[in-house]
């Protein structure tokens, strides 16, 4: 998934990043580093974290990196899974919702950009949605996968699958941006732009 340099309009400067990552920290070191220096330049850009709001996991770890550094980091987080997810409580801001509902609606709107680090089925449904909701031009937010260590290649595979059996078109599919690196990432968010085509309903769809 690349960014296509056509029938694009450009987004204002990033100041507050939406990560999305696991509660658990995997099974390789990598993923662990990765959410560490993640942080670190999140904190280093001037950039605000905006997470789910745990201490525990990759969320833990990202967060904690950018409060080392002198950067803001922001949770959100049900009442339900304070405990459960064991909220952080040295956050610059947590906000304590009522549901999943209004948690990724917060989020949503308290971030200028959405960004993917590894993580399991809750990781995936909440940034999916955000995808979904760029792809029908309800925000023109950009969004972003750090495919550390290849853990998102089976993703990107399907997406391209989906492209080629005609689920996705190209705007669609290119408007995801990818990099290996979070630094890299965060220099492409930057000046990140919006497909300005949106999901649309043929004929034949209906």
């Amino acid at each position: 998934m690349n960014t296509p340099t056509q029938n694009l309009q450009p987004l204002r400067k990033i100041q507050r990043l939406c990560v999305f990552c696991g509660s658990s920290i995997g099974s390789r070191p990598a993923y662990s580093e990765a959410a560490a220096q993640l942080g670190r330049a999140l904190a280093n850009s001037g950039v605000a974290l905006i997470f789910g709001g745990g201490r525990v996991g990759l969320m833990g770890i990202l967060a904690d990196s950018v409060l080392a550094a002198g950067g803001q980091a922001i949770g959100v987080m049900p009442r339900a899974l304070v405990e459960k997810e064991i909220a952080h409580a040295s956050l610059t801001e947590l906000h304590v919702v009522e549901s999943m509902h209004q948690r990724k609606a917060m989020m949503a709107d308290l971030a200028d950009a959405f960004l993917l680090l590894p993580g399991g089925f809750g990781s995936w449904e909440e940034f999916c949605e955000m995808v979904t909701w760029l792809q029908l031009g309800i925000h023109g937010k950009p969004c972003s996968i750090l495919n550390v260590a290849g853990y998102y290649d089976h993703l990107l595979s399907l997406a391209d699958h989906a492209l080629a059996e005609g689920f996705l078109r190209h705007a669609h599919h290119d408007m995801v941006i990818v990099e290996e690196s979070g630094q890299a990432l965060l220099s492409r968010l930057a000046t990140a732009a919006i497909p300005s085509e949106v999901k649309w309903v043929a004929k034949n769809e209906r």
